[in-house]
């Protein structure tokens, strides 16, 4: 079934295809070992120069770009894939676990790119990135909760009115939660952008 602009899709299915419709946890996985390596190579550091590495060294520089860079990647490459409905550029899934992937670890080497320390813009935007990670948790669960294909279209089964019931609340908190998570994401990167112009002035321009 094709999706034209502005047009929300619906596939006709039976309970064969649901059950076999149902998410993985398998990028979580791979988010916590990407996550458990990354821990690892902080705590060598950490041991190696007997300090934590400060936001504004080598390391910290570095885990600080890679991991905005995911988030980044987060807030953008699905959002595209999404409009790009006709583009062969692989299944929604796919893109949804990089997605739930990028959103987990870019946000966790930031949290270490901080150096512990929460103040001023800086402790703003670490701030936003717990809040628009625990905000992304919420909405996979609502999300999985509404059956769909690889493709990422809703899937429409025979049902009773219970079960009908309960998938249009679903969806009615899906789009509740839609609507207040975009805007944290943008208070985020705002925050997130002001932080990285201070930093390059501040260790470019007055130096």
């Amino acid at each position: 079934m094709r999706q034209s602009a502005g047009e929300k899709v619906y596939e006709r299915v039976g309970p064969a295809k649901l059950r076999g419709s149902r998410r993985s946890d398998k990028e979580l996985w791979e988010a916590l070992l990407a996550m458990a390596v990354i821990s690892g190579v902080y705590i060598f550091v950490v041991r190696w120069t007997h300090a934590i590495p400060a936001a504004g060294g080598l390391f910290g520089h570095l885990i600080g770009v890679v991991g905005f860079l995911l988030m980044l990647s987060t807030e953008t490459l699905y959002s595209f894939r999404k409009r790009a409905v006709r583009a062969q550029w692989g299944p929604m899934a796919s893109w949804l676990e990089l997605h739930i992937f990028s959103g987990i670890v870019g946000p966790f080497m930031v949290l270490l790119h901080s150096s512990w320390k929460f103040n001023g813009i800086a402790g703003v935007t670490t701030l936003l990135t717990v809040i628009i990670v625990v905000s992304g948790f919420i909405g996979r669960y609502i999300y999985t909760r509404i059956p769909r294909n690889l493709e990422g279209i809703e899937l429409v089964t025979p049902e009773g009115q219970a079960q009908s019931t309960a998938l249009a609340r679903t969806r009615r908190f899906f789009a509740i939660w839609h609507a207040v998570h975009i805007p944290i994401g943008l208070a985020l990167f705002t925050a997130a952008f002001i932080h990285i112009g201070a930093a390059l002035y501040y260790a470019t321009l007055l130096h």
